[in-house]
């Protein structure tokens, strides 16, 4: 697997090791109940999670950023994200057990003593499963959802309430509330919309369009406007030809992809099928012959964590904006 470079993310951890002064100290047990919106929601915590669990890569690198690894139990994560040796929170998961190669269950919660479950919808939490916060919440053990994932429709299919990295801010600002350290939260978060508007200040004048693929050859897994690619395609300088999807991840059509000719394709990079794979795939499906990214051969890729709600989001826009302000 291809090594990220630390360099490059040490920009996202504005807070976590690049010579930023934080509180270090978080907030001990036995304080009083904490209340926060998450999903629209009150919900209240009576004490501050001791043991907490969380699932998949960003989550675990959100509660990390924040210096939280001692308050975790453990995290669930595919080993198909990348090398994280390099990354700026590698303390982190030397220290934090790894539970479960899979999605987190129940099982694996109880197993860890956990008292507080960290996943989103589809990021963990799933009906069919029934892991979900209710199902939890039987068992005593709270929860809080990734506000990316949060549900926005009476079918509760689709995903999303705000502009994605205004989701960021509110789970670093909430955790920091829940955990006291407010201060570290508001720095990571300063620090994070100076990176991201000196990236944008840079931005051409003429926007290039952007197409996000995911996976998927009969129909294409892409981004919505609610999902985190939607706000690193902006402030990078791009314009995401799914935003008016009101959605965050998403199937959508190949015809509307054509129909939309965007000037440059990004490729999350993850899973079985490897970038360079899903690469030869986009340059050689005949529909996307005539499609401008494709006849140019103007494609990106972008790690996971980078496209999912995570402290790698800046990072991921300070390099998305370079390519872009150079594809010719």
């Amino acid at each position: 697997m291809r090594k990220l470079l630390a360099a490059a993310l040490c920009l996202a951890a504005t807070a976590t090791g690049c010579g930023a002064s934080v509180e270090t100290t978080p907030k001990g047990p036995g304080s009083s109940s904490v209340t926060l919106t998450n999903c629209g929601k009150k919900v209240t915590f009576d004490k501050v999670p001791e043991r907490v669990v969380t699932n998949d890569v960003g989550i675990t690198e959100l509660m990390f950023a924040l210096g939280l690894e001692d308050r975790m139990a453990g995290f669930a994560m595919p080993d198909d994200k990348g090398d994280l040796s390099g990354v700026p929170w590698k303390d982190g998961y030397d220290k934090v057990p790894w539970l479960s190669k899979d999605q987190l269950t129940k099982e694996n919660v109880l197993d860890a003593r956990g008292d507080m479950v960290f996943a989103g919808w589809n990021y963990g939490f799933r009906e069919d499963a029934g892991f979900t916060p209710d199902a939890l919440k039987k068992l005593g053990i709270p929860s809080y959802i990734l506000t990316e994932s949060c549900r926005n429709d009476r079918t509760k299919t689709s995903r999303g309430i705000m502009p994605p990295l205004e989701a960021l801010y509110t789970d670093l600002t909430n955790l920091g509330k829940l955990f006291g350290v407010e201060k570290r939260a508001a720095t990571l978060i300063s620090g994070f919309k100076k990176e991201i508007a000196d990236v944008h200040a840079q931005a051409p004048a003429k926007k290039p369009t952007v197409f996000l693929y995911d996976s998927g050859q009969d129909q294409p897994f892409t981004s919505g406007r609610y999902a985190a690619p939607d706000q690193i395609i902006s402030e990078a300088g791009g314009v995401n030809v799914m935003h008016d999807v009101r959605d965050s991840w998403t199937t959508v059509g190949w015809e509307s992809v054509v129909e939309r000719n965007p000037d440059t394709i990004v490729i999350c990079d993850y899973g079985d099928v490897s970038a360079e794979q899903k690469k030869r795939f986009l340059l050689s499906y005949a529909p996307l012959r005539n499609v401008s990214a494709v006849k140019h051969r103007r494609i990106f890729t972008l790690d996971y964590v980078d496209l999912v709600e995570s402290p790698r989001n800046p990072s991921a826009i300070a390099r998305l904006g370079a390519y872009l302000r150079t594809a010719g």
